[in-house]
């Protein structure tokens, strides 16, 4: 709804008198345009909190891939699909009146700037999430003489699942029959899966046929998990780890002895820990100790940091089966209280030879131009959800959501609940005239499109029925092939799809 002024003076008639209202001028309540940076699951469930609490808000969701839905789209396992299906839930928010997608459009570039998005909207939510990877620092990780090197975990996951700036990643599943994975967390555990499992089990998923093609070829048996510190602190949860002892014909080993130690010097601690209890329960029931038996195996590593990489193996030209590297530990020690245990070098070594090797050690989110951030957490400083400036000052309407604002930890829920927070942040306020003052025109809706169409954003973005024709094409071809999906890879081939007839 449009500001309207009222006329200087108004008369209201009664049936017993003629009353007389005078005003210098007065404003009807204008609708309030919030804009949202990031189609992920952070931003789309912002949208959904900032729809259900008020009735007066529009939200206009900015995403710079032409797809909608972040990591729910290229981050999830293709075969978890349960966890996509809060998708339906951003598709009822995205086909909202009050609810526009802009895909395919970067907020931060010349062509759309975040001072101009400040300055047309009310409010404005940056969740475009952590799109980069923590380093190992160390020597060999970004390979030599034509190595690959290590390989984030992040783009391996982002090339299985159809990220289009990750579909030249060389991936080598055919050199030698063992991966190494640094790092202990749920995001680890999905590579390891994805490895070992068969194929034949992911041919009806959402995988891509690039690499469902390169999986069937592959070579790879042995997959290594490496942590630095001991099984008490691993990061992955039991859900995740039960999935992996339900591989067939898998030996799944980890070290028995330093888990039934660990669980007997910290026992009391561990009583009352139940979830994690379980997951100890669970590594000895299903560990068989060093050696392998089966064609597969899956193994735990425990204690170790990773020093650097080595290539060149020894005896590499006399042998075809050499392994292309190996991967070299410190042996730790665990200093501490067991919920804070500290890893400590001992100077002992041990050589992991492998074909590749993958690094899970986490996620950073990147600054965006004209936003504060704060480059030791590598997140947007805020209080509550609203962002500050270097000196801590709050910037008015400007929030963050997601994990740009709090770090890449927990899950979907974690991020819906976090996603709510700030939105409430933003209604309050609104309600509390901090933000969408009445009078502002300047921020109107009108005002909002005249900046969008002067800056050229609404001749290349992709709007939600553009997104939908892609969405059932990639359906269609999955039903084909008996798949879930098989989704369009190549950016440019996304936009053919979306602009056809």
């Amino acid at each position: 709804m449009r500001a309207c002024v009222l006329p200087v003076a108004t008369t209201l008639r009664t049936a017993s008198r003629t009353v007389r209202h005078f005003a210098a001028s007065a404003c009807l309540p204008r609708d309030k345009n919030v804009a949202v940076v990031g189609g992920g699951a952070a931003g789309f469930y912002a949208a959904a909190r900032l729809l259900a609490k008020t009735k007066n808000v529009n939200v206009d969701v900015f995403e710079q891939l032409p797809t909608p839905y972040g990591l729910v789209r290229f981050g999830v396992a293709p075969d978890h699909p349960e966890v996509k299906n809060c998708t339906t839930k951003f598709d009822q928010v995205s086909g909202s009146p009050r609810v526009r997608y802009f895909g395919n459009v970067q907020v931060g570039s010349q062509q759309l700037g975040l001072d101009r998005l400040c300055s047309a909207y009310d409010g404005v939510v940056l969740s475009y999430g952590a799109s980069e990877d923590r380093r190992l620092g160390i020597p060999g990780e970004d390979g030599e003489n034509g190595r690959v090197g290590v390989i984030p975990a992040r783009r391996f996951v982002a090339w299985y699942n159809g990220l289009p700036e990750a579909q030249g990643l060389r991936v080598d599943l055919e050199s030698y029959d063992k991966v190494v994975i640094v790092g202990h967390g749920n995001v680890a555990l999905d590579c390891a899966r994805i490895l070992l499992t068969d194929p034949a089990d992911l041919a009806t998923t959402d995988i891509t046929a690039n690499a469902l093609e390169t999986l069937r070829n592959s070579k790879v048996r042995h997959v290594e998990m490496v942590g630095r510190r001991g099984p008490l602190q691993v990061a992955f949860t039991t859900k995740e780890l039960r999935e992996m002892t339900k591989i067939p014909d898998m030996d799944f080993i980890c070290d028995r002895e330093l888990v039934a130690a660990e669980c007997s010097k910290w026992a009391e601690w561990l009583d009352a820990s139940r979830s994690l209890k379980r997951m100890m329960d669970l590594l000895m029931k299903h560990t068989v100790g060093e050696g392998r038996r089966q064609k597969k195996s899956f193994t735990l590593s425990f204690l170790k940091s990773p020093v650097e990489v080595v290539y060149d193996q020894p005896g590499a030209e006399e042998s075809a089966e050499a392994p292309p590297q190996r991967i070299r530990f410190e042996v730790n020690r665990l200093e501490g209280a067991v919920d804070a245990a500290r890893a400590v070098g001992t100077g002992a070594f041990v050589d992991i030879p492998c074909g590749m090797v993958l690094r899970s050690i986490g996620y950073v989110s990147t600054p965006l131009a004209g936003a504060p951030f704060n480059k030791r957490r590598k997140i947007i400083p805020n209080i509550a959800g609203r962002v500050t400036d270097d000196s801590g000052e709050l910037v008015s309407g400007l929030y963050a959501a997601g994990w740009v604002k709090r770090g890449p930890v927990g899950v979907i829920a974690t991020t819906m609940q976090d996603a709510y927070r700030t939105a409430d942040a933003v209604i309050m306020d609104i309600s509390n005239g901090h933000i969408g003052n009445d009078s502002d025109t300047g921020r109107s809706r009108d005002a909002v499109d005249q900046m969008l169409d002067s800056s050229g954003v609404l001749e290349t973005c992709v709007t939600n029925a553009q997104w939908k024709r892609l969405d059932a094409h990639e359906t269609e071809a999955g039903i084909k092939t008996g798949k879930s999906r098989e989704k369009v890879t190549d950016i440019d081939r996304m936009l053919s799809i979306i602009r056809s007839e």
